[in-house]
């Protein structure tokens, strides 16, 4: 595949886009304020900050381009306006935030705690050197549920965004949200 790679040299965009050559795909590396034209390409992949993900995605999907966002910070209504757009196109936009938080808490906290329904507090901490942590405590009388996921280095995105090139074609048009549609799209 032809890959636009919008933050490939940042901390996951660099990983990415040695083990995207090393899996047979050509890359088009777009950095930090590059207006890249994503014509031409078969697929974009941002991995870059909550500032500039919805200009680089508005940009691809109005093109007819597919694509994966790894990077937090999209509101609910990016996602509507994002997915109307994709919609039009009749392109897939696969959302599945990873990138090294910026954000607090992370739109993956957000996320969890949407789910649980309800007012969930989140607290949320950014500590130099962790890539990714995050705990769900449940608790009651004399009693605690933890469930954990930590990330120990940035190698860990790059399966679930092979995984998302090599099924995106899959999903309907429009944005999916989460990995776990790439499950159910088989």
């Amino acid at each position: 595949m032809n890959v636009l790679l919008f933050g490939a040299a940042g901390k996951v965009g660099s990983v990415l886009a040695t083990a995207l050559v090393s899996a047979g795909h050509s890359v088009t590396a777009a950095g930090a304020g590059e207006d890249a034209d994503p014509a031409g390409h078969d697929v974009a992949i941002d991995f870059t900050r909550p500032d500039a993900v919805r200009a680089n995605v508005d940009r691809c999907l109005a093109a007819g381009v597919p694509c994966v966002v790894g990077t937090t910070g999209l509101t609910a209504a990016d996602l509507a306006a994002l997915d109307e757009q994709a919609r039009e196109k009749g392109v897939a936009c696969l959302v599945a935030r990873h990138e090294t938080k910026v954000d607090a808490p992370s739109g993956t906290a957000k996320a969890t705690a949407a789910a649980m329904g309800g007012d969930v507090p989140i607290h949320s901490v950014r500590l130099p050197g962790v890539v990714a942590h995050q705990e769900v405590l449940f608790g009651g009388d004399g009693q605690l549920l933890t469930i954990r996921h930590d990330t120990f280095s940035r190698e860990a995105f790059v399966p679930g965004v092979l995984l998302a090139l090599e099924r995106l074609e899959t999903l309907p048009p429009g944005v999916s949200v989460g990995l776990e549609t790439l499950l159910d799209a088989t």
